[in-house]
């Protein structure tokens, strides 16, 4: 059977997120715009430093629960890498929308605010409810998609 469009780009997403260096947690981002793809992100350590795999996670060694203390993290999370990507080379993101295989933290929802998104489709959720808050109040549309698990 023929996907949606949603359907279609969060499969891309999960493909996107196998790339993940991240000892936790592996999701994708995929940010679209008029049905074509502008940039893609995954999370992990910014370019040319070590991975957590090679590092160490410091919130596991700290047991730091899901949701929590992000800036203890070494990695950036895919949508950051999808928004920074695109802003790298020049790609307008405004008006456009993102999928993610995972529920956006409040850091990245207020990135995708900032960078003019105006739709979030996402798989997975995630334990931060002040993302959700925020992305609703910018009037950014929230869809998370639950037909979709590719792991």
């Amino acid at each position: 059977m023929r996907p949606s469009w949603d359907e279609y780009f969060m499969e891309i997403a999960h493909v996107v997120k196998k790339r993940s260096t991240c000892m936790r947690r592996n999701v994708g981002a995929v940010i679209v715009k008029d049905k074509r793809i502008l940039s893609t992100g995954y999370n992990g350590a910014p370019s040319g430093l070590k991975h957590c795999k090679e590092t160490g996670c410091l919130r596991d060694k700290l047991k730091v629960p899901s949701g929590q203390r992000h800036e203890l993290c070494r990695g950036l999370h895919a949508e950051q890498n999808a928004i920074v990507s695109a802003a790298n080379f020049g790609v307008n993101i405004e008006g456009g929308v993102l999928y993610c295989t995972d529920q956006p933290c409040v850091l990245c929802a207020k990135m995708i605010i900032n960078g003019g998104i105006k739709r979030v489709v996402f798989g997975k959720g995630y334990p931060d409810e002040l993302s959700i808050n925020l992305l609703k109040e910018a009037n950014v549309e929230l869809v998370k998609l639950d037909s979709i698990d590719l792991d």
